[in-house]
């Protein structure tokens, strides 16, 4: 299901952050978008609405950065490199997506059969024009086909 569309610059993003977070239905956020989409740089200003204080990068080659909040985490995973599930299972991945923190997820098909029960998409495409377009959809593992539309 739809919650959000949006056509953004990149100079919005502290808005579409703020927008974003008041519309999810689940603290698991799965990122889609090709490599240069602003995945990363999105997740650093939903991070800093959500109260961090840290400068968070992408976490490709160390797969999972935690971000400290007042009373919360967020764990940024970058899947990139991950082969399969079994490579994720090797570094723990369950730890990190069964907790009741916040979970933000690049390349989230990676993930296979070990998407969470619900969890929001975030799909990201840029436009001719530049601008890039968000789509944020509410689904669950039992229907994920329509959560990728």
């Amino acid at each position: 299901m739809l919650l959000l569309e949006i056509s953004y610059a990149i100079d919005d993003l502290d808005a579409v952050a703020k927008s974003l977070l008041a519309k999810v239905t689940s603290k698991t956020l799965l990122f889609y978008g090709d490599m240069g989409m602003g995945k990363t740089t999105l997740i650093k200003a939903i991070a800093k609405c959500l109260g961090s204080e840290q400068s968070g990068h992408s976490p490709t080659f160390s797969i999972v950065n935690d971000y400290e909040l007042n009373n919360d985490l967020i764990y940024h995973l970058d899947l990139y490199r991950i082969k399969d599930e079994e490579e994720a299972f090797d570094f723990g991945i369950e730890e990190y997506l069964f907790s009741e923190h916040w979970i933000f997820v690049e390349w989230p098909e990676k993930l296979g059969k070990l998407t969470p029960q619900f969890y929001n998409c975030v799909h990201i495409e840029i436009n001719p024009n530049g601008l890039r377009t968000l789509k944020l959809t509410t689904s669950d593992n039992l229907n994920k086909e329509e959560a990728k539309m």
